[in-house]
């Protein structure tokens, strides 16, 4: 019998875990002994906070990231084909939304392993529905280009098409780069364009605002360096 490829989602910042992740979610770790994660020393550190019973040395853990060879990745889900569970980790919130893990889930479905996700935090989604905006169609962009004038064309087009089709446009972007992100976007997005910037979802400083262009104009909110997420919608 195979064992199952669990879907962990992990706290989206410096929070009690119980706040924010189910029992039943903390509960799975519990039978998990293989791990698939961006990072192994965030993975362990979340792990050793979870308390789970396992010793984190007794565990395996394999990378995913942007240094991984994707030719490995079918040897990752080796244990499953003995009858191991295998959970993999995002390094915060979701697995597989605006993260490398989409592609381990699509070999699983190959081997047919049995995939399940579990409740816990997207950023993404809690910042969407915060905003007041469309949550019937909308788009996730994730990061705009680095330079411009290729991230100025790119949120312009976006901001048309959200008019044209009456669509939420929802962008993630580096903490270090959110200011000069949001700089861009309120000299070039249309005055009546409402923008949503949503900072350290689920920490205790939390700050979610919706505010059309000339509003935002008026008092800019210090968000360098911390993670946001931004949803555009035009009128």
């Amino acid at each position: 019998m195979k064992g199952n490829l669990y879907l962990i989602p992990t706290s989206l910042g410096d929070t009690n875990l119980n706040n924010v992740l189910p029992e039943h979610s903390l509960s799975i770790l519990n039978q998990v002994t293989h791990y698939i994660v961006e990072n192994i020393r965030t993975a362990r550190r979340f792990l050793v906070k979870a308390k789970i019973q396992h010793k984190i040395d007794d565990l395996t853990f394999y990378e995913l990231n942007k240094h991984s060879n994707p030719k490995d990745y079918h040897t990752y889900l080796s244990a499953a084909l003995k009858g191991e569970h295998i959970g993999i980790l995002s390094e915060a919130g979701c697995p597989g939304i605006a993260d490398p893990g989409a592609d381990i889930v699509n070999i699983a479905h190959e081997k047919n392993i049995n995939v399940i996700p579990l409740v816990g935090p997207s950023s993404i989604f809690l910042a969407l529905m915060a905003s007041g905006m469309n949550g019937q169609s909308f788009a996730f962009n994730g990061y705009l280009p680095v330079k411009n004038p290729q991230r100025i064309k790119q949120f312009k087009n976006d901001e048309q098409r959200s008019k044209n089709e009456y669509q939420s446009q929802i962008y993630i972007e580096a903490p270090y780069r959110n200011k000069s992100l949001l700089a861009d976007m309120l000299e070039q997005l249309k005055p009546t364009t409402k923008l949503c910037i949503a900072v350290d979802i689920t920490l205790e400083t939390e700050f979610i605002k919706t505010k059309t262009v000339r509003d935002w104009k008026k008092k800019i909110p210090e968000i360098n360096k911390k993670p946001a997420i931004f949803i555009l919608q035009a009128e």
